[in-house]
Parts: structure tokens; sequence; C-alpha cells
């Protein structure tokens, strides 16, 4: 119980820590909007010549739009998460303190970006889906149950994208600079999550690489939940088994890290 509380203190620590940055928020909410209009009409133009792309019909294609916009913040899909604040305290040194805590050190920053995550998509996903949905025709579900499985998934969605992240950051034991790793995480984010395009529009055996990795797990399974395209048992094994995978593979790696820590410019 002590642990229980102690988590869910940090993790209202990592929501409070982004609910004070307003100015931040209203700026991610109106570039998250203008995003949202861009791609709404890139999307429109293409389902206009290529009517059922990836099996999709044009109102499910805008449903993704702006699910995707609503969820880039929350996932951290490009990054800007802790990954960046945990990568900086290797560097520094300042790791050592985190690792004396009577916490665990990847269960400590996964509370915090679960924190993290739900003011994200309260306070700056929420409105751009919400104009969305106003605006453009939409798929969205009429019953609760789909709702409900549509949550699970996005709750599992978070973990994955931890997952990714934490073993990005963890890097910076062995990397003089994480610069090229927090790029990499970029580009792949963008392109293998589906924010670009979504992953059943991908060709061949292109389409079927990124459906089978993590990334898939972030924005394309839970959106295929919502809109009715996928049974939602078959997709909670998938991100449960990479969520497990890549906790795992951070665990290993974190005890790999900290049997032999450099401490660089501390």
């Amino acid at each position: 119980m002590g642990s229980a509380r102690l988590y869910a203190a940090v993790a209202a620590g990592g929501f409070r820590r982004y609910a004070t940055y307003r100015a931040a928020t209203a700026a991610g909410v109106f570039t998250n909007t203008v995003f949202g209009l861009i791609l709404v009409y890139t999307y429109l133009a293409l389902w206009d010549e290529r009517p059922h792309l990836g099996g999709y019909d044009q109102a499910q294609a805008v449903t993704f739009v702006w699910l995707g916009q609503a969820l880039y913040a929350t996932l951290a899909i490009q990054g800007g998460g802790f990954e960046t604040d945990l990568m900086e305290r290797i560097r520094t040194g300042d790791i050592a303190i985190d690792l004396y805590r009577p916490a665990d050190l990847q269960a400590w920053w996964l509370a915090n970006d679960l924190g993290r995550a739900v003011f994200q998509l309260l306070g700056r996903g929420v409105i751009p889906f919400m104009f969305g949905v106003l605006c453009f025709p939409t798929a969205l579900p009429g019953d609760p149950g789909t709702w409900l499985a549509f949550l699970v998934a996005l709750v599992l969605a978070m973990i994955v994208s931890f997952g990714i992240r934490f073993l990005v950051a963890l890097s910076g034991f062995w990397l003089l600079d994480g610069t090229g790793a927090l790029q990499v995480l970029m580009v792949t984010g963008i392109f293998c999550s589906g924010m670009t395009l979504p992953l059943n529009v991908f060709p061949g055996a292109l389409g079927e690489a990124v459906r089978a990795l993590p990334w898939a797990a972030q924005l394309q399974m839970p959106a295929d939940v919502l809109m009715g395209e996928a049974e939602p048992l078959p997709v909670f094994a998938f991100q449960a088994a990479w969520a497990v995978a890549l906790l795992a593979a951070g665990r290993l790696m974190q005890s790999a890290a900290t049997r032999r820590v450099v401490v660089q410019g501390g």
C-alpha cells in the first residue's frame, strides 16, 4: 500500500507539473488543431481519389486524423516526455540520486509519465478532437462498451509508449550525447505509429512489418478499436505482449546500466 501511494503521488506530480504550463498547453491545442485541419483536407483529397483506401471510408479517415492529434502529445509519439529529463540526469550524474531513492527507477518514471499523459490527453487532446467531431463527419461509436474498450487500449498504448522511450533514455548510459537517439525516436514515432498515414494503407511486406512493430499499439490499434475495425481482445493481447516485452527489456537494460554507471560531467 505504501508503494502504491508513492507512485500515485509521483503520477499526480507529473500531472501537476505539466498543468502549470498553461501557455504551452494553449499553444499545443492551437497547433494540433491547425495540423489536424491540414491533415483532414489532405486525407479528404486522397480518399476522393482512392475511396476506401486501407479499408477506411472518409469519415473513418477523418476520425483517424483527429484521434491522432488528440494522442500526439498524450503518447509523446515524437518524444517530448520524460526521456529528455532522464537522459539529462544521466549526463549530469544526477541519476545517482534517483538510484538512491527507496523506489524503483523504472516504476518511478512510469508513474511520472502516466501523470503527464493523462494531463496531455485532457488538457491538450480533448479540444482538437471535439473541434474535429463538431466540424467534420466522423465515425464514432454509440455504445459505451466500445468506448470502454478504447480506454483500455489507450492505457496499454501509454505503457507501450513509455517502454519505447525508457529504452531510448537508458541509452544515455552508453552514449556521450543522446541527440541522435532522440532524433531516431522522432522519425520512427511519426512513421511507424500511423501519424503520417494509417498503417493499414501501407502495402505488402512493408505494411505487415510496421503493423507488427510496437508503434502500431500506440495509435493504429486504439483507433481501430474505437471505429469498430478490430476486435478488442486481440488488440489488448498485442499491446500487452509488447508492453511486457518492452518493460522487461528496460529492466534488463537498467540492470546492466546500474552495474556499470559512468557519470558524465558530474
